[in-house]
């Protein structure tokens, strides 16, 4: 999966900012003493690696993690400048809450928090769903002939 760049200053950004006002869940930054809460849910939902992004968003200030909350329940999250300065993701939604927009939120919130935070452009390393990154915030591909910051990543193998 190839690493994406988005420019914070296009005009996708700020349409994007307009889809993801409509949704209608709230998404706020995460507090400290949530740190176990969150971490635990992203490792049980997701993966060990993507828990540990979520520790070294919380060791940031202000805290690099936002989160989607709907009537006391963690729906999702989404971090940046963990893997590296400038980086957004990782990135998460609950499986039962999914299609509702809320992964456009927190992806909107995250954009715009860099924005205001200095930063001009997003990284998104590994890109997954790079139709969606395009779509929504006239993601690009870098080229590169290689994985990136995540060659040689060391992996938890299955036991």
């Amino acid at each position: 999966m190839p690493d994406l760049l988005v420019s914070l200053y296009s005009a996708e950004l700020a349409d994007l900012k307009r889809k993801a006002d409509d949704v209608g869940i709230s998404i706020r930054p995460a507090l400290p003493p949530e740190l176990h809460l969150i971490a635990t849910w992203v490792r049980e939902q997701f993966s060990e690696n993507w828990a540990s992004e979520v520790t070294v968003a919380f060791s940031r200030q202000p805290v690099a993690c936002l989160v989607a909350v709907d009537d006391g329940k963690l729906l999702g999250f989404a971090c940046y400048d963990t893997t590296a300065r400038g980086f957004f993701g990782p990135t998460g939604v609950d499986p039962e809450a999914r299609g509702k927009g809320i992964g456009l939120a927190l992806f909107s919130a995250c954009l715009q928090t860099m924005k205001t935070l200095g930063h001009a452009y997003a990284f998104i390393g590994d890109a997954g769903p790079v139709d969606f990154y395009a779509k929504t915030a006239g993601a690009t591909i870098i080229p590169a002939p290689d994985k990136g910051i995540y060659e040689g990543m060391l992996r938890s193998t299955p036991k």
